[in-house]
């Protein structure tokens, strides 16, 4: 195997809101595992082959716990802040097998169908507004981020009528852009989270935080902090990651009119699509570990203490996988990508981001035919490359 002379930095913007980005294109060519250079100049490995990839998030010897010694620091706001783990994200097993124990049964594919005439009616009246108010809107505000906001608070028992605060603090956390406004963020979401469940155990409602005040907090299985991080990354990532895939994922099938008209003619290939595009988009690129042994992997040797960086977006394009990666194909078998991630913390709430995807843009679609994009697609604005992948705004008329 051999490395290119100069190693590239990572992360970086995409110059198209669902390709990776360009200077990416020696890492493709290096495969399965390369060098890139974090923003303060160190040196880690990045992952770009699919095998390879799932054997290393499958292997115990690498970690999620950002306490060990050369854990990788994506970006500068991360520097210097204080040292903690996000629930369930930032911990090894045993702890993180406790902590997912607790929420497995709230997210089985059983629950997820239940959910679905919830999910449904929410996208129609959504969509009702829209339509009232139309003939175009900014489908970011109006649709794609309420729907998944919507969901994740009727299924934790967060009050929606706080969602412009708990949205904000998402914000700030996952792009700052200074280390001040993700502690700021941080502690805004703390003391929320904290008073809503002291709230809770004096008037319980009907949600999975409700379930897990009675069944845990009570018991005294679990303390209020360490409930409130774990409502705190279900908040988060309950919206965040399926807001950012309907948007983009709109923008991508406006973007593609023949697979769109492919989608349109067989609704039946509305799981396939999703599917798809969660291989094609990859929002969330770039999962961090750090080995805790020598690790012999692609013909390489990952030391113990080497940080380790998995590129979901060129992961999903292994070419040795997936022929014409960089086609969207909705007849392609794309399930077995690593868009949730592999092995113990493979996305816990896949299967309702599934069925949220599904029903957001097969309803769209159907019921807007002639959706189109309202302003040049080239100047729409996409986030950066340091955060979640997405669409900051969306214009769009029908």
């Amino acid at each position: 195997m051999s490395f290119t002379s100069e190693t590239v930095a990572f992360p970086q913007d995409r110059t198209c809101p669902y390709h990776p980005p360009t200077a990416y294109e020696t890492l493709r060519k290096s495969r399965p595992l390369s060098r890139v250079t974090l923003f303060d100049g160190r040196s880690v490995w990045v992952v770009t082959g699919l095998a390879e990839a799932r054997a290393l998030l499958a292997d115990g010897r690498l970690s999620t716990d950002r306490r060990n010694a050369g854990f990788p620091l994506p970006t500068r706001r991360f520097q210097g802040l204080e040292i903690r783990r996000a629930a369930l994200l930032g911990f090894d097993d045993p702890e993180h097998n406790t902590q997912r124990r607790m929420l497995i049964p709230s997210f089985t594919l059983k629950r997820t169908a239940a959910l679905r005439p919830h999910i449904q009616r929410t996208v129609d009246r959504l969509i009702d507004e829209m339509v009232a108010a139309g003939p175009r809107a900014e489908l970011v505000s109006a649709f794609a981020l309420p729907v998944p906001s919507m969901v994740i608070c009727a299924l934790l028992g967060v009050p929606y009528e706080d969602h412009e605060f708990f949205e904000e603090q998402s914000r700030r956390l996952l792009r700052g852009p200074e280390p001040s406004d993700v502690e700021d963020a941080r502690r805004e979401l703390d003391g929320y989270l904290v008073g809503l469940i002291g709230r809770k155990r004096r008037e319980p409602g009907d949600g999975l935080l409700d379930e897990l005040i009675a069944q845990r907090l009570e018991a005294g299985e679990i303390g209020v902090a360490e409930l409130a991080d774990l409502a705190a990354i279900l908040l988060i990532a309950g919206h965040e990651t399926t807001a950012n895939m309907i948007s983009l994922g709109t923008f991508t099938l406006l973007r593609h009119p023949g697979q769109l008209a492919e989608l349109r003619a067989d609704p039946t290939l509305i799981s396939s699509a999703v599917e798809e595009l969660m291989r094609f988009l990859s929002i969330a690129d770039g999962m961090l570990r750090v080995a805790t042994e020598d690790i012999e992997i692609g013909g390489v040797t990952v030391g113990a203490g080497d940080g380790v960086v998995f590129s979901t977006s060129l992961i999903n394009r292994d070419d040795s996988v997936f022929e014409d990666p960089d086609a969207l194909d909705w007849h392609r078998p794309a399930r077995h990508h690593v868009a949730f991630g592999f092995g113990i913390h493979q996305c816990l709430g896949q299967n309702l981001a599934r069925a949220e995807m599904e029903i957001a843009l097969g309803t769209l679609f159907e019921r807007l035919p002639g959706l189109r994009l309202a302003a040049d697609p080239d100047l729409i604005p996409f986030k950066p490359g340091d955060t979640i992948q997405g669409m900051v705004e969306l214009p769009v008329a029908w």
